[in-house]
């Protein structure tokens, strides 16, 4: 097949996409789908380069069905286009949750032809050669593990030889961040931001430069480093719910709620209307609606919070299990945030199917609320319940390859918090504070995970208000401190470090002579 020079299609695509009033800042905006400005200079027929460009942007912001979807149409297109099968097979990569379809992206690979050399010998360039060996490394031989480091290796030899290619510092940064399987490493974590700020800088509209910015920067140490990105990545995929969700990773991280609010209302504005035009109703459950209705929490907005709850509910009752896990983790969050003991949420029941996770949760949350209400027997044979399940939850972490250090070890923390509200329920105060004190020194040792606390209720934030009730000021002051460190800008820790604070204040002032 005869192929045209790299500027002759770009020129054309750019002609083609003006023709048809697309905006002229971007070859990835299709007239359906605002999701970024991407460049990416390749062989593929001239027809095909819309396609291909919208798959490449959406891939950067994981919309990873429509980027296959998108790379598929570039293939129809153009079938020997060898960097639309790479695109569709790197679509089967879910790089920050250390998942992947291997066997998808192998069959998409085989599609093109049968082995990697064959495929190679269809690469016209050497560029287009790096990048689909770079692919095959990735869904090659050994684990997965070794797959994924092989994978960064070979992203960073072809940033080496193309450094003014934003794709090749772009996929770098996410390669790089994909090989962190246990968990937040900070030195790993910020090879990528500085590889993804250089891409940035040059390109202020790149999607995947403001995405990988952000995921390098939401803790709360180092998300005021995120923030610009955050702020434009909204604006420069409009139409991607991920993106419009991903910058509450950064609003989150510095107790931002309002900003997190509104970003995962559009989140899921753009979810429903996609929904809508499928013929579904909207959604009220996921990990969107998750982080919305921590957010409502957060600004007091209980009814707000119960009715998406509710919503959760009605889906995970109707799709029969489809919806439990979420609605299980949203459930946890409402009651545990509204510290609403008796009130509706507590007697919401899903089927969980064979999911461990869910009741382990269910388990600790009647065991927490018993606590609360001074129910020793309950608090009891909740933490029974909760040690009778808590081997088969490990397991399905296990199975589903959740390594992350923090969620590996949740269930010992949640265990120790039980067993000290068990114990001060039951009228042992001081033995109670010990496990509740062991809960926390076991939680700060965790590395941050992003997000709504990992730990429901976090340990130091526990601790404190128990301290407060103990009438121990200073106790509860650095605990709330510590607590706010992991959590910033969080109500109850903030309303308990208030209030230990005024009482020192009050004490100090009535010991004055």
């Amino acid at each position: 097949m005869n192929r045209m020079p790299t500027w002759q299609f770009r020129t054309l695509v750019l002609l083609l996409l003006l023709s048809i009033g697309t905006p002229t800042n971007t070859f990835a905006q299709s007239g359906r789908k605002r999701v970024g400005n991407v460049e990416f200079p390749n062989s593929g027929a001239a027809e095909a380069q819309p396609s291909f460009l919208l798959g490449l942007a959406l891939l950067h912001s994981f919309e990873y069905p429509e980027a296959r979807e998108a790379f598929h149409a570039a293939q129809e297109l153009d079938p020997d286009f060898v960097m639309a099968y790479w695109g569709e097979a790197m679509a089967w990569n879910y790089s920050l949750w250390y998942e992947q379809n291997a066997e998808a992206a192998r069959e998409v690979l085989a599609r093109l032809a049968p082995t990697p050399a064959a495929r190679a010998a269809l690469a016209p360039t050497d560029r287009e050669r790096a990048w689909l060996a770079a692919v095959e490394t990735l869904y090659g031989d050994g684990d997965k593990q070794s797959r994924d480091d092989a994978y960064e290796r070979a992203m960073a030899k072809i940033r080496l030889d193309y450094p003014d290619d934003p794709e090749a510092g772009a996929f770098h940064a996410l390669a790089i961040l994909g090989t962190a399987h246990e968990g937040r490493d900070h030195s790993t974590y910020m090879r990528a931001a500085a590889i993804a700020e250089d891409v940035f800088r040059d390109y202020p509209e790149h999607p995947g430069a403001a995405h990988y910015i952000i995921h390098s920067f939401d803790d709360p140490e180092h998300a005021p480093l995120g923030l610009a990105a955050a702020r434009a990545y909204s604006g420069i995929a409009p139409d991607a719910d991920h993106a419009q969700h991903m910058t509450t990773h950064i609003f989150l991280a510095l107790g931002m709620w309002e900003d997190v609010v509104r970003a995962n209302e559009r989140a899921d504005a753009v979810v429903d209307r996609d929904r809508a035009e499928r013929g579904v109703g909207p959604s009220f459950c996921g990990h969107y609606n998750e982080w919305l209705l921590y957010g409502y929490l957060m600004e007091g907005r209980r009814v707000d919070a119960m009715a998406l709850l509710d919503g959760c509910h009605r889906s995970a009752v109707a799709e029969s299990g489809g919806m439990a896990s979420s609605f299980s983790e949203m459930r946890a969050r409402y009651i545990v945030d509204s510290e609403d003991w008796d009130g509706p949420a507590l007697s919401m029941t899903a089927d969980y199917g064979d999911r461990a996770g869910p009741p382990l949760r269910d388990a600790w949350l009647e065991g927490y609320v018993a606590g609360m209400n001074g129910d020793a027997e309950s608090a009891r044979e909740a933490l029974v319940e909760f040690r009778a399940l808590r081997p088969a939850a490990e397991q399905e972490m296990r199975v589903d390859g959740l390594t992350d250090e923090t969620y590996q070890r949740r269930p010992e923390v949640l265990e120790l918090q039980l067993e000290g509200l068990t114990l001060i329920a039951g009228g042992d105060d001081a033995e109670g504070l010990d496990r509740i004190e062991a809960a926390a020194a076991l939680e700060a040792q965790l590395p941050f995970t992003y997000g709504p606390p990992a730990i429901d209720k976090p340990s130091h934030e526990l601790l404190g208000e128990l301290w407060l009730k103990a009438g121990r000021m200073e106790e509860a002051a650095l605990a709330f401190e510590t607590a706010l460190s992991r959590t910033p800008g969080r109500v109850p820790a903030i309303r308990g470090l208030q209030t230990a604070t005024s009482a020192l204040q009050a004490g100090s002032a009535s010991s004055s002579p």
